[in-house]
């Protein structure tokens, strides 16, 4: 038995197939869509090119099979344990953009590349794609579209046992999806053990920062009476400016000249100068000569974005393990039975459930990514085992209880990723955690706002 073919698949899903199109030719579809790769017929086995997974593995020294790094030989077996000899449909993806233009950024991919098509790119594997052909359809909701193409994909039945001869059995835990495909629009990952398998995003360096000067309207070189020549010779009176009455002072009032070129413009011209030149392009504001200097700042990091690492208290770690435990063992696998429940009720754009489960799962994903980044970077911070002086001031983890106006206020310092004021966590890059950072219990700490100087007195820390 043979599963279902491209065109097959999305007519299923009640879409209009267009094309086919042989691989490296431009796919003429502008707006968004689906698209699948196939090939002629089934193969029993999957013609992977050594040497395409040799040169795959020198470029990414961070790529790992089960934790291991592997040979070009055991990566080459693990991909070919995914192969399904009862299928043609290699991989299936979806754009919001435009269908022909991210077929050409899969098609001109490098494997080990996480740009600009990672996803797919164990096609580049393979020893000829010419044969291969590319699918698409037309549509404004190619994410469930693409989902829907799944589960027809996988209704058609089991994967078929390999045997023992052929070579690795196919993972255990393997879900049903074309051979080049690592994820349902769902959330669901292919259980293949592979990871590293692209180069980490290079760092962009920030933008320097560009120092512009403020200079006074008419301060420009040439731009100022004192520099500017005349064709006349104009008598000049007491203080050096032409006598009440005379008609040269008119004249010299009125005439231009191009800007004096020798005779030294005023300091402020040339900071002006050397600040345009530096800054390639910064803005100038005309604020009346007020000569401030400003800068222009670079991007700001975000806590827990994988720049930096994230500092964390061993109860917040284990708190954040907690919760992604939940999210992805307990609630993702319920949000996905909504979605499928509500997809067999017809229409994918005007199911008002189907949605609202969709939009459901976009926060829940969002979420259990920021919090595998965080623990990914995570430091657990230790509270201090010193004795005397140095145990008794305020770390992070410390519990620091404080008095203020006759208030007694508890706060629990913390790394940013975890700061919440309603429950008293407040973070110490924070004005008050930055000011009780280090603070001893008896003491007091000045806090600078905008409004003015708040003072604490410090009394216990725990």
């Amino acid at each position: 038995m043979t599963r279902p073919n491209a065109a097959d698949l999305l007519r299923s899903t009640g879409l209009m197939a267009d094309g086919p199109v042989r691989w490296g030719r431009v796919v003429p579809a502008k707006g968004p869509g689906v698209y699948l790769v196939e090939l002629a017929e089934p193969l029993p086995n999957a013609p992977i090119d050594l040497s395409k997974v040799g040169k795959w593995l020198e470029r990414v020294p961070g790529l790992r099979v089960d934790g291991e790094r592997p040979t070009s030989k055991s990566l080459l077996a693990r991909l070919a344990s995914l192969w399904l000899s009862d299928a043609t449909l290699l991989y299936a993806g979806a754009s919001t953009a435009s269908v022909g233009g991210r077929v050409a950024s899969l098609q001109r991919h490098v494997l080990g590349d996480p740009r600009p098509h990672a996803d797919g790119q164990w096609l580049l594997a393979l020893r000829d794609l010419s044969s291969a052909r590319i699918w698409w359809a037309s549509t404004k909701a190619p994410e469930e579209y693409l989902d829907a193409i799944f589960e027809a994909f996988a209704a058609a039945g089991p994967a078929p046992a390999r045997p023992a001869s052929i070579g690795e059995p196919r993972p255990a835990a393997a879900i049903l999806l074309p051979w080049a495909n690592s994820r349902r629009p769902t959330g669901e990952r292919q259980q293949h053990g592979i990871t590293g398998s692209v180069l980490p995003l290079p760092v962009e360096a920030p933008t320097p920062p560009r120092r512009v000067v403020n200079v006074a309207p008419g301060d420009a070189e040439g731009a100022r009476e004192a520099d500017r020549g005349t064709s006349t010779t104009v008598r000049r009176g007491p203080g050096g400016a032409p006598p009440p009455g005379d008609p040269n002072r008119a004249t010299a009032a009125s005439a231009s000249a191009p800007p004096r070129p020798v005779g030294g413009p005023p300091s402020a011209i040339r900071r002006s100068d050397a600040a345009g030149a530096r800054g390639g392009g910064g803005s100038r504001a005309s604020a009346g000569g007020s000569g401030r200097t400003t800068r222009a700042k670079g991007p700001v990091k975000r806590p827990g974005d994988g720049s930096d690492p994230v500092e964390l208290s061993a109860e917040a770690h284990a708190r954040l393990l907690t919760e992604l435990d939940e999210l992805t063992r307990l609630r993702r696998p319920d949000v996905v039975a909504r979605i499928k429940s509500a997809r067999e009720l017809g229409d994918l754009k005007e199911n008002a459930e189907y949605q609202a489960a969709r939009e459901e799962q976009s926060f829940l994903e969002g979420r259990v990514q920021l919090l595998e980044q965080r623990l990914r970077h995570a430091v657990i911070v230790e509270p201090s085992e010193g004795s005397g002086r140095a145990r008794s001031r305020a770390a992070l983890g410390s519990r620091v209880t404080v008095e203020i106006d006759g208030d007694e206020l508890t706060y629990t310092l913390v790394g940013t990723a975890e700061a919440d004021a309603k429950a008293g966590r407040i973070s110490t890059a924070s004005p008050v955690g930055a000011a009780l950072l280090g603070a001893e219990a008896g003491k007091q700490v000045v806090v600078r706002t905008p409004r003015g100087e708040i003072r604490y007195q410090v009394k216990s820390v725990e």
